[in-house]
């Protein structure tokens, strides 16, 4: 047995694809590949052109802290339980990290912990939809409109999954997609920037094209473009694009195909949590979900050592997850110390993600189980 975490899929035309925008000439961004792309993924979201391709959703979150007027003086508040760039792309604009805990049942953001947060250089508010899955954005969104703050949404992972019937990644001043080979929809690296405000879109534009008006020339709204603005290269190449496309035309699919192994993972380890073994994913009421992650919350880090370590035997690789980010050099360099934020860490020492791709069905969902349930001694 070999089963790797992530195997990256092909699910159509991908090559074809990108064949025909070499064969078209235009493989650098912006080309008629990228623009499909950002019209299918605007339909998808139930956009109107709010859609922007980028490099990655990393250079998605550093436009949207460029477009969010920081200085050195302004705070923001995110989840220590998230990847680097959903701090990076604000530290770099000058503003300090304020560390918000988890909830323990959905891993997203504690509300209440984040409300209590807020100062008067509190400007931006980052919510991370941690495996799909979110926070109550109607609260979020309340918090946000009580204190002025600009709501910027880590989406990385929260392709086709909703609050109450819409989509996220669409309730914020700003989100940010990721297309990284990890994620349910792939080109390698990539991402998107969502924007809910038309002049920032535009501004947005030329931050992405290196600071220049350079798309608006290609668009003939003027006669030659210059630097308008500090920006950099964050425009996806023509060729990843390509590969773009045929993920997005097969979403549906793509999403049923890593639905199934979740349902699967599911229905074969709900007797760990009926045993209080581990716990399973919590969907709360108002999302639907994306599988985009199946874990499982174990009962301390030893007994996940030794689940990665017998499974590895198996040759099935699965993997924990972040560290908390206030326990790292950097956050510890920002005055936070272990034992702050408690959820964030214990999750961090308990949670365990199983493999879950587009490439796999539900053999590998029971081949995965069996050797669970075997470690548990439920065989």
């Amino acid at each position: 047995m070999n089963i790797n975490f992530n195997t990256p899929y092909i699910s159509g035309k991908e090559l074809y694809y990108i064949s025909q925008a070499v064969m078209n000439g235009h493989t650098a961004g912006d080309g008629p590949f990228g623009k499909k792309c950002e019209s299918l993924l605007n339909k998808i979201l139930n956009l109107e052109g709010k859609a922007l391709l980028t490099t990655s959703c990393t250079s998605a979150l550093e436009i949207a802290a460029m477009l969010s007027n920081l200085t050195t003086s302004s705070e923001f508040i995110l989840p220590s339980y998230t990847f680097v760039s959903s701090a990076n792309a604000f530290c770099l604009r000058g503003a300090k990290p304020i560390f918000a805990d988890i909830d323990p049942l959905t891993l997203n953001m504690d509300l209440d912990h984040a409300n209590s947060l807020i100062t008067s250089q509190t400007k931006v508010i980052v919510p991370v939809h941690y495996a799909g899955i979110s926070c109550d954005m109607k609260m979020l969104m309340d918090i946000a409109d009580t204190n002025n703050l600009t709501v910027i949404e880590d989406a990385a992972q929260a392709i086709g999954s909703s609050y109450n019937g819409q989509a996220l990644g669409t309730f914020g001043d700003f989100s940010a997609f990721s297309f990284h080979e990890t994620k349910n929809i792939i080109c390698g690296e990539g991402g998107a920037l969502i924007s809910n405000d038309t002049r920032k879109k535009e501004t947005a534009e030329v931050i992405r094209e290196k600071g220049t008006n350079r798309a608006q020339f290609f668009r003939g709204q003027v006669d030659k473009y210059t630097w308008q603005s500090i920006g950099s290269s964050y425009i996806l190449s023509d060729l990843s694009a390509a590969f773009l496309l045929a993920q997005l035309e097969n979403f549906q699919s793509i999403q049923k195909r890593r639905m199934d192994v979740y349902t699967r993972y599911k229905s074969r380890l709900a007797i760990l949590e009926t045993k209080g073994l581990a716990k399973l994913p919590f969907i709360p009421s108002y999302n639907a979900h994306n599988s985009h992650i199946f874990y499982l919350l174990l009962e301390d880090l030893s007994t996940r050592t030794r689940l990665i370590s017998h499974l590895k035997k198996c040759g099935i690789m699965s993997v924990f997850h972040y560290i908390p980010l206030h326990t790292s050099p950097m956050g510890e360099s920002y005055g936070y110390k272990r034992g702050m934020l408690p959820v964030s860490e214990h999750v961090s020492q308990t949670l365990l993600r199983l493999p879950l791709c587009s490439a796999y069905d539900e053999e590998v969902a029971d081949k995965v189980s069996n050797e669970i349930l075997y470690f548990f001694g439920l065989t």
